[in-house]
């Protein structure tokens, strides 16, 4: 399939842009309107999809549940002994809901982490977004455990998957995951070309935990267990000392802020975005899942973390809007190693329009601090394209009421008297 977008603003400019399958086959004013699809751009800006470097999709379940407790309260008393009751069907309908609400908002690709790996796949691949989707991974430390979840993952790598998807290993973290699991994580996905993906140094209790269990802090722990590498996705990292942040960047590790999550569940603020930019970490921008942070709007969290280093820092320069949007373009594409995050030819053809005709952009002096910092939500969000395929347009995605309804119509059964 072709598309043409006429007359859409890119930078400074207005310009065409032809899609040609699934990739972006150039772009440049007054290109001919062959093609089998043509959108009208005027009015509009195009920005490269948005990428969430960690999410765990079918928490959308969880929306509202548990709210306003400490993490390690809301995971062993509201999250994990709930999310023991969910079936296959339940993670699908939860995995189909977090797909429509990334689209509504501009989201095209998405890394993962959730149990249940076939019906994730299975509505990932429906709803036609691209996704690093991680097999989970716990053992709670005992042997047998962690046998039966090395089996669970070489059975999900064996599943056929789209071109869109890729497989990613994703132990849950070191405090519920053994050292021993973790150097077969590395050794699985060594052998076969796998990105790991990992929580660590959330909070506090956390690393005053690793010093106590492993006499280490926790980057130095996945050090000595050489998990540091070019393949490892570090999520959160609040808790992390100069030396360690070098020690991530000699090491080539990629690592994700998720600070509407880090707030809601006082897990900390001072995120040390600039100390890791300057050692040459690649950073991206998560929303985590709707159970911590109750949204999947990507565009939402990259203002929350802007805002963030400007006021912990006291300093105005800091993390400015452009470099915010980077970390949910650019930069994810680089962690999630996809050719995507920007507007060229020879790109994958995944894009959104943004509605200009609105407040927040009038006057439009500046359209990246217009769209971080005044429009600051997806719903500016009018037309989504990923893989040469249209998700979005209109603001209408197609079976979206069905969607609506049938999610909420699982929370009512699975769970009728816990909300």
């Amino acid at each position: 399939m072709t598309i043409l977008i006429k007359n859409v603003q890119l930078g400074q400019e207005l310009t065409d842009i032809f899609i040609d399958g699934r990739f972006i086959k150039t772009t440049g004013a007054g290109l001919r309107d062959n093609a089998d699809r043509v959108i009208d751009g005027t009015g509009k800006a195009v920005m490269p999809g948005f990428i969430n470097t960690h999410t765990h999709a079918a928490m959308t379940l969880f929306r509202g549940f548990g709210d306003d407790m400490p993490l390690e309260q809301w995971l062993h008393e509201k999250i994990w002994p709930y999310e023991k009751k969910l079936t296959e069907e339940d993670v699908y309908h939860g995995t189909r809901l977090a797909c429509l609400e990334m689209i509504k908002t501009g989201t095209t690709c998405f890394n993962d982490m959730y149990m249940k790996y076939p019906p994730v796949l299975r509505a990932v691949e429906e709803m036609g977004l691209r996704a690093t989707l991680g097999a989970t991974i716990f053992d709670y430390f005992q042997p047998e455990v962690a046998a039966q979840y090395r089996r669970e993952v070489e059975k999900n790598f064996a599943i056929p998957r789209s071109g869109q998807i890729s497989f990613a290993l994703a132990p849950h973290a070191i405090y519920t995951v053994s050292g021993d699991t973790l150097q077969w994580v590395r050794d699985f996905a060594e052998a076969n070309g796998l990105l790991i993906h990992l929580h660590l140094a959330e909070t506090q209790t956390e690393y005053r935990n690793a010093v106590k269990d492993f006499g280490l802090s926790p980057v130095r722990y996945l050090h000595k267990l050489k998990l540091l590498s070019p393949r490892l996705i570090l999520a959160h990292c609040l808790y992390v000392d100069d030396e360690e942040i070098q020690l991530l960047a000699g090491h080539g590790v990629k690592v994700v802020h998720n600070p509407n999550s880090n707030l809601k569940m006082g897990s900390g603020h001072a995120f040390k975005y600039c100390e890791m930019k300057a050692a040459g970490i690649t950073v991206g921008i998560g929303t985590d899942g709707c159970g911590s942070s109750n949204n999947l709007d990507l565009l939402e969290a990259a203002k929350t973390a802007a805002l963030l280093q400007k006021g912990w820092r006291r300093d105005p320069t800091v993390m400015r809007a452009d470099e915010a949007l980077e970390c949910i373009t650019q930069n994810g594409a680089g962690i999630l190693q996809v050719n995507a995050g920007k507007i060229a030819s020879g790109a994958l053809a995944d894009l959104c329009l943004i509605d200009l005709q609105s407040p927040a952009f009038t006057p439009n002096f500046h359209f990246a601090s217009n769209l971080l910092y005044a429009a600051s939500h997806g719903s500016c969000v009018d037309t989504v394209v990923c893989d040469g395929r249209i998700l979005m347009e209109n603001r209408r995605v197609p079976g979206e009421k069905g969607i609506l309804e049938n999610t909420a119509c699982t929370v009512r059964k699975r769970f009728p008297n816990s909300f």
